[in-house]
């Protein structure tokens, strides 16, 4: 993957840094997708819960099996294709049968490779599934379950990965990208490997257009709101008793640097051994 700079002929190119995608096939697999409406950030009440969001391009959602329940059934890499709803590109599996899947496409994946799913122990290759207990330990995995059979939930975006350190009883423990330390039932389904197109991370949108193409709209800090508006608000120019110089909160008032806000009576507390600050989990 090469991300390609260009010539300043234009305000826009001067710092433009984008991606030259190497995907196989533009045109998706029409069975494969299916249409939906954009919220814009609304709920069902027509008022903003998620704010920054409308507009943007029309896109096809593409359905991506991310249980990997066909067991035992051969598949062949068809084409490896970009997906307008995430980082990753997406594998295009025709299985010996006859179906057709969606896959996160792991880092070198290439057509015309084979993988498959079971539920015992295959050949380790890139872009096979299997359950935790059987792979070995130090394997890089990606797309992996958070319960058995509802469909993987961890390290689904470009050049993510999760490192399988050991399985103690009933559990599989897993080094996070983060690098929290949580258990994992051994029997969650993972993909071996990393996840593809790492390069994505350096792409430079080069113009504030291209992020309202994606659906995304302007956004303002509340140092610069009046009082009326934002808590962080008011002051002449950098004062201390406002304009950010006090602790900065968002806009109801909730602490956003080193505020703690995972519930403490979270059940899946006692999963996680050490927090992505290497501190342990209090419980």
């Amino acid at each position: 993957m090469a991300i390609i700079k260009f010539n300043p002929v234009t305000p826009t190119l001067r710092f433009a840094e984008l991606q030259k995608r190497e995907i196989t096939q533009k045109r998706p697999e029409k069975n494969l997708t299916t249409s939906y409406s954009k919220s814009a950030g609304r709920n069902c009440y027509g008022r903003v819960t998620s704010r920054r969001r409308g507009g943007g391009h029309k896109r096809l959602l593409r359905i991506v099996d991310f249980k990997r329940n066909k067991f035992d059934i051969p598949a062949k890499v068809q084409a490896i294709e970009y997906d307008p709803g995430r980082t990753a590109f997406i594998a295009l599996l025709a299985y010996a049968d006859g179906e057709k899947r969606y896959i996160i496409a792991p880092e070198g994946l290439k057509v015309g490779d084979k993988v498959s799913s079971s539920k015992k122990a295959i050949d380790f290759n890139i872009g096979n599934a299997m359950p935790l207990a059987v792979i070995p330990p130090a394997t890089k995995i990606h797309a992996v379950e958070l319960l058995p059979g509802k469909g993987a939930q961890l390290a689904r975006s470009a050049g993510n990965s999760i490192e399988l350190v050991n399985i103690e009883g009933n559990h599989a423990q897993l080094k996070m990208p983060s690098g929290e330390l949580r258990l994992v039932s051994k029997n969650c389904m993972a993909t071996i490997g990393v996840v593809g197109n790492a390069e994505h991370s350096k792409v430079v949108i080069g113009k504030a257009g291209r992020n309202r193409w994606k659906g995304k709209r302007p956004r303002v800090r509340g140092v610069v709101m009046n009082p009326v508006d934002h808590p962080n608000g008011g002051g002449e120019a950098k004062s201390k008793g406002g304009g950010g110089r006090q602790m900065l909160v968002s806009p109801w008032g909730q602490l956003a640097k080193g505020f703690p806000t995972r519930r403490k009576s979270k059940e899946s507390n006692s999963l996680i051994l050490v927090r992505r600050n290497g501190r342990k989990f209090k419980r």
